[in-house]
């Protein structure tokens, strides 16, 4: 199970490593390392995804520096971050608290 304390201690500029998916999304989003650093250093973990592959993966939820509420899907493996991706959460598919997931309408 990961840790926030974990995620904070590796999420500097030379332990985070970005994956081309992350890399790819976070230019479509607009999304900075910065935005990721800041999120996570006052973020809390919402879910694990402890059979992820290649490692055990959870989704933080933090504010960015202008106070955005962001996802942050993550891993660690050995002293780095993986960031998988991140997102700004949508409306439509989390309740108020962003933490909890709306039902799917059938």
């Amino acid at each position: 199970m990961l840790e926030i304390n974990d995620l904070r201690n590796l999420c500097n500029d030379k332990s985070i490593a970005i994956t081309n998916h992350a890399r790819k999304r976070l230019t479509e989003r607009n999304i900075t390392i910065e935005n990721i650093k800041t999120a996570v250093s006052a973020g809390e973990v919402i879910e694990q995804y402890e059979n992820s592959k290649p490692f055990p993966g959870c989704l933080v939820l933090g504010k960015t520096e202008q106070n955005k509420y962001m996802h942050i899907v993550a891993s660690i493996e050995s002293s780095y971050l993986y960031i998988i991706t991140a997102y700004y959460p949508d409306e439509n598919e989390w309740e108020s608290d962003l933490k909890t997931r709306k039902e799917k309408q059938l």
